[in-house]
């Protein structure tokens, strides 16, 4: 396997499964964890030396897209989730910082690599 084969392949696996927890409102604090993640190693690798700003391609629409995925955390997910059958149902701040721990630890293990 090629240098960072399996990196690009975890990446993927989490933004799959950071799309698609809150969609169906499955595991929705790990899932707000790996889009935490995710966006941690955007910013870093991509968007960090282009400022903040959107237009300039700065880390402006990575930090939305990490503070969502925290609040829908915090929140809980909606009468419909899957989630609402467990005891994290329900959201708060335990939750949403659970995912932002998991997701900074998840992201500096992927840009150490």
């Amino acid at each position: 396997m090629p240098a960072g084969e399996g990196v690009r392949r975890d990446r993927g696996v989490s933004e799959l499964s950071g799309g698609l927890g809150p969609a169906i409102g499955l595991l929705t604090p790990l899932a707000a964890a790996a889009l935490v993640g995710v966006m941690i190693n955007a910013m870093v690798m991509v968007t960090a030396a282009n400022g903040v700003w959107v237009p300039d391609n700065g880390v402006e629409y990575n930090i939305v897209i990490a503070m969502v995925a925290l609040t829908v955390a915090a929140v809980g997910p909606g009468r419909l989730a899957v989630d609402r059958l467990f005891r994290w149902g329900e959201g708060g701040w335990t939750e949403a910082a659970v995912a932002l721990v998991l997701g900074g630890v998840g992201a500096a293990l992927a840009l150490s690599l």
